[in-house]
């Protein structure tokens, strides 16, 4: 398994109606957090507190804080729970920048340490799904029901 420093990485950008301070705590208060991504959270957002996102109640992201930096920047590890996952529970590093762009924000997301070329563009199509649903959420949207919300709908979109 390649390690977060040598393995696959991709970057998703957006731009969000909303203030850096907004769009960070959507990245560390679980009940804002399933309002664009996830059926539930845990989430502990401080250096070496527990990251874990039930998105669908067979996939589970997990892993760790790493680094925060109110309201600019988050960074925790990434993986998934479950027997023989692609990318184990902590494998992979997810950074998110937030810089202020006009009256809204600049999200700058960079996902590295992926295992490979195809699981790096499978989690880069799957952050793109969930940057937009942010975008809505954090501009005081309503996001929708996730149609990944199930492993079907996962399944259907793929």
């Amino acid at each position: 398994m390649a390690s977060a420093e040598t393995g696959a990485a991709i970057e998703v950008e957006a731009r969000i109606a909303a203030s850096p301070e907004t769009v960070f705590e959507y990245f560390t208060d679980p009940d804002k957090m399933i309002q664009w991504m996830g059926r539930s959270a845990e989430l502990d957002p401080w250096p070496g507190g527990g990251f874990r996102c039930d998105i669908n109640g067979r996939d589970v992201a997990s892993g760790e804080y790493v680094e925060l930096d109110p309201p600019w920047r988050a960074v925790f590890t990434w993986g998934w729970d479950g027997e023989d996952p692609v990318v184990a529970p902590g494998g992979s590093t997810v950074e998110v920048r937030l810089a202020p762009d006009g009256d809204g924000t600049r999200l700058r997301l960079l996902h590295r340490g992926l295992p490979s070329a195809e699981a790096a563009e499978k989690h880069r199509y799957g952050w793109q799904h969930y940057a937009e649903r942010l975008a809505t959420a954090a501009a005081g949207g309503d996001a929708g029901p996730d149609p990944w919300a199930t492993p079907e709908g996962v399944a259907e979109d793929n």
